[in-house]
């Protein structure tokens, strides 16, 4: 991919440089790869210059002024992303930025607290400033969301888990947000676990073929079984599947099924679980019936909501001029 062209003094000719070693420790201690972010960084600033320049910025900002960006909180909620912002920051600067960090990811945070501080060149700052906040609001989102249904269920021992509902390219990064707010991974690609759904059974001629089929072809894998009526979880049971996906699913059916396996399987509620009746109506976030839900036996909720309709926590860049 080639590298955007800047003004003067805004950005690295080449982009060339790679992030701090401190940074990169940073984001592979919360499990993502500092390489990648890397590569996310660029190919967002790549894309926001679109070949060319800045011109907002060239035109009204002195070559050698600097200035301190500080990221700060608009609204309550639970902060992620801050590394991946930092990422993007050290890339347009070229490494020539001082960070300051006020916040933590997985903190809850207030309406005008401070997160992150960025002293570098005001042309550079401004240059990242909507790159770092796009990733760092929606991350921050997806992060909030999270903690509303984990703080649902609180002293029910059901678990929050997200799915592969996830923006195309932001997989690891929302994933990393779900676990920032205290929910759980679910599988992160096709490949390292099975999860049979309807069209699956469809092709296989049945639940319990469907999984035996999984289980002889790949034994050492995980496998859940997507099931929709309670025929199919003792069909599934019988079969020796011990993770079922029970999906849309009355709450009394639920209560059944949780009966019906006695220990035997664990259950994960799908579909509907934000407080509305029927597919959809978990909205980001709404986690109003979710307690209903795990009251009845279930071990997780599945809640494709987390990441594919999170709502971005608002922050915003306050900017100060000075020597830097």
């Amino acid at each position: 991919m080639t590298s955007p062209p800047s003004p003067p003094s805004s950005l690295s000719p080449s982009l060339t440089s790679t992030l701090s070693p401190s940074l990169a420790s940073r984001l592979q201690e919360a499990g993502l790869d500092a390489a990648a972010v890397e590569a996310l960084a660029r190919a967002t600033l790549d894309e926001d210059l679109a070949g060319g320049v800045d011109v907002t910025s060239v035109a009204t900002v002195p070559d050698d002024q600097r200035a301190t960006a500080a990221f700060v909180a608009r609204a309550g909620g639970v902060v992620a992303g801050l590394p991946v912002a930092e990422a993007v920051l050290e890339v347009v600067t070229a490494g020539d930025v001082r960070l300051v960090r006020h916040a933590a990811d997985g903190d809850r945070v207030a309406p005008g607290e401070a997160l992150l501080e960025a002293t570098g060149r005001t042309r550079a700052l401004l240059t990242g400033e909507r790159t770092a906040l796009n990733l760092l609001t929606h991350l921050s989102g997806v992060a909030t969301a999270t903690r509303r249904w984990v703080d649902a269920l609180a002293g029910t021992g059901a678990v929050v888990r997200d799915t592969r509902k996830t923006l195309p390219g932001l997989r690891a990064l929302e994933k990393y947000a779900v676990r920032c707010g205290g929910g759980k991974n679910h599988r992160m690609a096709l490949s390292d676990a099975a999860l049979v759904k309807d069209n699956h059974v469809l092709a296989a001629g049945g639940v319990a073929s469907a999984f035996r089929a999984v289980r002889a072809a790949f034994p050492g894998l995980p496998v859940e079984v997507e099931c929709d009526t309670l025929d199919q979880v003792a069909e599934a049971v019988g079969a020796g599947a011990d993770l079922l996906l029970l999906d849309n699913m009355s709450l009394a059916d639920m209560r059944s099924a949780v009966t019906l396996t006695a220990g035997r399987a664990r259950l994960e509620a799908s579909g509907g679980l934000g407080g509305g009746t029927g597919p959809g109506a978990e909205a980001a976030g709404g986690a109003e019936g979710a307690r209903a839900v795990a009251e009845t036996g279930v071990d997780y909720l599945a809640v494709g909501a987390l990441t594919h309709s999170a709502p971005a926590l608002d922050i915003g860049v306050d900017l100060s001029t000075g020597p830097g």
